[in-house]
């Protein structure tokens, strides 16, 4: 036999079309939600690379912190140095100045050169130095 269509009653049509709003709606928000989901494991990624990223620069800086220690350690040392063996130079020509003297022989005495009278100023204009990123990596 043939199947009979039953008539729709208006009440039935508005039934069928909120289940269908509803049925929609929940397909909306379930869409919604993995979105969501999918934006977060993404920030949550993001943040860990970020953090690691984060990590290995302050142990570049932390390096090159400890190796400017060491370099302007180093630095006091030499200048500590060059005026030792400057007041020993002095001392050295003062002694030849009265050899000289008590001799009388011509001794041909140097100059203290001034940058070893000064050495808290650099010899010569500061240049710059090319530098990369390269040279701090590990």
């Amino acid at each position: 036999m043939a199947s009979k269509k039953l008539p729709t009653s208006p009440g039935s049509d508005c039934d069928e079309r909120k289940r269908k709003r509803k049925l929609s709606n929940r397909e909306s928000a379930r869409r919604s939600r993995m979105k969501k989901q999918q934006r977060l494991d993404k920030l949550i990624g993001e943040e860990g690379r970020i953090k690691e990223e984060n990590k290995k620069l302050s142990q570049m800086i932390d390096a090159t912190t400890n190796l400017h220690l060491n370099i302007a350690s180093n630095n006091n040392v030499l200048r500590a140095q060059i005026s030792e063996l400057t007041d020993r130079l002095r001392s050295l020509n003062s002694v030849l100045q009265i050899a000289s003297e008590v001799s009388g022989l011509m001794i041909d005495i140097p100059d203290i050169p001034d940058a070893l009278l000064e050495p808290w100023q650099l010899p010569c204009p500061i240049q710059s130095a090319p530098a990369s990123v390269d040279m701090f990596q590990c």
